[in-house]
């Protein structure tokens, strides 16, 4: 139930996020090139919200099973050792993306005392590296429960 709940937050916060994207290139589009005054900040806007889709949409393709796999020769082996076999790699993508969880809540502590912010408009970038650091997590943990209730 908090899982579904999860992940219509974070389906309504992707599209959300590529509706600004599109305004802000339409509008720096449109303000370059017909008023020849282009947005200010239009690039860094960019980077930043590109960075948090990203981040929003990982545990969303976790959950769907939609990462690249190459099972080449699993579908010959007997089918508890392919399952065997996905919970393993689960495993393992889960330690791995909560080693980015836990390189990018440091990143977030340092940021957050350092007052770190984005060079043209100012953007404190630690809740980027906050989001970064949840989504890894959600990601970890929507790999390893979807793998585990695979039949």
């Amino acid at each position: 139930m908090i899982a579904r709940r999860l992940e219509t937050v974070l389906l309504g916060l992707a599209a959300l996020l590529l509706l600004a994207l599109m305004a802000v290139t339409g509008i720096d589009v449109v303000g370059r090139y017909l008023l020849n005054a282009p947005l200010s900040g239009a690039f860094e806007l960019t980077e930043l919200m590109l960075g948090a889709l990203v981040f929003v949409a990982l545990p969303l393709v976790s959950r769907a099973g939609g990462h690249v796999e190459v099972d080449l020769l699993v579908g010959a082996l007997p089918r508890p050792v392919q399952k065997a076999l996905g919970v393993f790699a689960a495993a393992v993508s889960a330690v791995v993306l909560c080693w980015f969880a836990w390189t990018l809540f440091g990143m977030m502590i340092d940021q957050s005392h350092e007052g770190a912010r984005s060079v043209s408009l100012g953007v404190p970038l630690a809740p980027f590296a906050a989001l970064g650091a949840l989504a890894c997590l959600a990601s970890a943990l929507f790999g390893l429960l979807r793998e585990l209730s695979h039949d």
